[in-house]
């Protein structure tokens, strides 16, 4: 089979991006051509897969499809610019440009599927070929949907076209059906999957180790959290938590891994609160991001919305517990076995629960049934067998 798959955010950086790069992956491992659309900087190569790029300016690139840098909901470690941000002239080149895209590896490769990536302005696009396609929606598209109206025509065309609607949790289930009246039989909940080469637990990881790469002083206790630094995820309360947790468990460090817009307000938050503890370490790779899920004690998702938490997944694969919020996807899959979930925007709630999850020694108690419950439900190999049997009830009618 022929598959085409449109995404609006490049193969790192994003877990759209991630979802993406491992679909592809997965499906090439089964046998299928794939053919990945996405925003970048300059052409791609290495991957077991083509990949078509369409090139946006980040400033120090003059040979470039648009003379701005890619559009994003939120944010990104290489973008700031936000599709709210565009002007309608910049919209209208975006828009117009990412059709030619698909019209054009429609035409080159004659997919037999397109499996397009948010309900936005590529699902449009796929809408206007003669390809069938499923679209899976992420979220970060709704919220997208209720801040800019300008692009809901178009978001309410590629979802009504669309032959299938992937979501990624049941929270996000729900509120693609409130937004767009989608049928029960049109949507179908398929939780997000990880890659088991890069998340799994590493028995030769040190903590002194991952100090000693970033640079650290080290210390007994390591807290992690992975995500963009932005509202919805909810990094200030983590600070705020750590000015409690820090003053109870004494030698903890608490690392940072992500970007965003809010690094620099964050980081001032630190500073007035006078944590010595507390470190930004930037946006790392997924195997950097495996090893420090592997040394650390604890991984901490405080978000305010979650779509999903695939974060909290791979910290589990890597055999990890996870403190989380209660709302969004986290429900999903989190249990009392692998972790524990607090209310959000309660800094004291979640300091309790690192505090309680380390003294009871969490780590050692719950890791090896974190990791076994992720590879059992989670791997990507499994999920995409999912998809391939949605791709093929689609062609055959």
């Amino acid at each position: 089979m022929k598959i085409l798959i449109p995404n609006h955010f490049p193969l790192e950086g994003s877990g759209s991006g991630i979802y993406t790069q491992n679909v592809g992956l997965q499906l090439t491992q089964m046998g299928h051509e794939v053919c990945v659309i996405t925003p970048e900087h300059h052409q791609l190569t290495g991957y077991p897969y083509e990949t078509r790029n369409i090139i946006f300016s980040n400033g120090d690139n003059s040979d470039c499809d648009l003379p701005f840098n890619f559009p994003c909901f939120t944010t990104h470690p290489v973008s700031s610019n936000t599709y709210y941000n565009l002007t309608d002239d910049e919209m209208d080149q975006y828009i117009s440009t990412y059709r030619s895209y698909i019209d054009k590896a429609v035409s080159d490769i004659s997919p037999d599927i397109i499996h397009v990536q948010h309900l936005w302005v590529a699902t449009y696009c796929a809408s206007q070929t003669d390809i069938p396609y499923v679209a899976t929606v992420h979220g970060t598209d709704l919220m997208g949907y209720e801040k800019d109206e300008r692009y809901r025509t178009l978001a309410e065309e590629g979802t009504e076209k669309a032959r299938k609607i992937i979501s990624i949790s049941n929270q996000i289930t729900e509120k693609t059906q409130d937004i767009y009246n989608v049928p029960d039989s049109k949507i179908v909940t398929i939780l997000n999957g990880f890659s088991t080469d890069i998340f799994h637990v590493m028995d030769s990881v040190r903590k002194k180790d991952i100090f000693s790469e970033f640079g650290i002083p080290a210390t007994d206790r390591l807290i992690s959290f992975v995500g963009k630094l932005t509202d919805f995820k909810g990094v200030d309360v983590l600070i705020k938590a750590a000015g409690i947790y820090e003053k109870e468990l004494g030698s903890v460090t608490t690392m940072i891994i992500g970007m965003g817009e809010l690094r620099e307000k964050l980081g001032q938050l630190v500073q007035d609160m006078g944590l010595k503890n507390v470190h930004f370490i930037g946006h790392q790779p997924q195997t950097a991001v495996a090893r420090i899920n592997n040394a650390a004690d604890l991984a901490v998702f405080p978000s305010r919305v979650e779509p999903f938490g695939l974060v909290a997944i791979e910290a589990l694969a890597c055999g990890t517990p996870v403190v989380t919020t209660n709302q969004g996807g986290f429900p999903d899959f989190i249990n009392e076995n692998v972790g524990r979930m607090v209310d959000v925007d309660s800094h004291p709630q979640l300091a309790n629960a690192v505090i309680e999850e380390i003294r009871d020694d969490a780590k050692n108690k719950k890791g090896t049934c974190a990791a076994e419950y992720a590879a059992q439900g989670f791997s990507w190999g499994k999920k995409v067998k999912e998809f391939f049997s949605i791709y093929e009830k689609v062609l055959s009618g």
